[in-house]
């Protein structure tokens, strides 16, 4: 049996599966602020997995972690995890030694695009796109994710589509994130509210003009990113998750709409068929942290994770 763990900015998602990759078992807490507590959660929802009906607490062989930040390569330390409230913090130093098993940890898109590739099929070659906050991507073909020589692939949310677009916070105008970004939206938006993205949709169904600006820089953002990742890594499909993922059809319409539409003038890119390629996945799907339960599954195989 193996545990994964999608660790976030507010909750924590924990699984278990079993050899047959069915979950078994699932539980949420609230993620702590700062490396100790960070730490803490992820123990603490091991062990209650541990002991929920139908998981057996002796059988886990090992533990994955997907969370926000980077991975150092070939280690588990965390770092610039902004969101946690960590600057660097060796999770598997940390969690290993109070759990008995290996710890493998991977960045939270990263590990969510294992998850969806299982879920999609676990065939042929598939880009998650995370729609949230910001705008990354993972690559998965085969089994195995694309990292690229500096572990940077995938990370489309800040390639600039118009150099007279709205400033990204990575200091360049027009990036994908910029105008797709839940964060960017919310922000140009600036009226206080629990769901601001929804409420620009809302806002442009009603007709305010400044709602339908944002919502359409939001489809020619992902569509952007949608053509990236299909022309780069030419990727079976494009699956879509993340918060903003919450609006269902609603965005997949607008996107599909902005593919078709980009694509009227060049018989080229009609022949992608690229709003046929885009897919969502499904609400509440645990794709992160049964990736991350791959991940950590992969440790195993290799023996122990060293660390050091």
């Amino acid at each position: 049996m193996k545990v994964g763990l999608d660790v976030g900015g507010t909750k924590t998602d924990a699984v278990a599966v079993d050899a047959a990759g069915t979950i078994v078992g699932r539980v949420r807490l609230a993620t702590g602020w700062g490396a100790d507590a960070v730490t803490a959660t992820v123990i603490d929802a091991v062990r209650e997995l541990g002991s929920q009906p139908g998981v057996d607490a002796s059988a886990i062989r090992s533990v994955g972690v997907g969370i926000p930040g980077q991975i150092e390569p070939g280690t588990g330390r965390v770092v610039h995890a902004v969101n946690l409230g960590v600057d660097e913090l060796d999770l598997v130093a940390a969690t290993q030694p109070a759990l008995g098993v290996p710890v493998g940890v991977e960045n939270d898109v990263k590990a969510a695009a294992l998850g969806a590739f299982a879920l999609h099929g676990g065939s042929g070659s598939m880009a998650y796109l995370n729609l949230g906050t910001g705008i990354a991507a993972g690559i998965v073909s085969e089994g195995s994710l694309w990292r690229g020589a500096r572990g940077t692939a995938g990370e489309v949310g800040h390639i600039s589509v118009d150099p007279t677009g709205p400033l990204c916070r990575c200091g360049q105008h027009g990036c994908i994130e910029a105008f797709a970004g839940g964060g960017a939206i919310a922000e140009r938006w600036g009226r206080a509210g629990a769901l601001p993205i929804r409420d620009v949709f809302d806002a442009a169904d009603a007709g305010d003009a400044e709602a339908r600006e944002l919502r359409a820089g939001l489809a020619r953002g992902v569509a952007a990113a949608v053509r990236v990742l299909v022309l780069t890594a030419d990727v079976d499909a494009v699956v879509f998750g993340g918060g903003i993922t919450a609006l269902g059809d609603r965005i997949m319409a607008d996107v599909r709409a902005e593919l078709a539409a980009s694509a009227e003038a060049s018989p080229f890119m009609r022949s992608l068929h690229l709003e046929q390629r885009v897919e969502l996945l499904p609400a509440g799907s645990p794709a992160a942290a049964l990736g991350a339960a791959l991940v950590g599954a992969a440790r195993d195989t290799e023996g122990a994770f060293a660390h050091g």
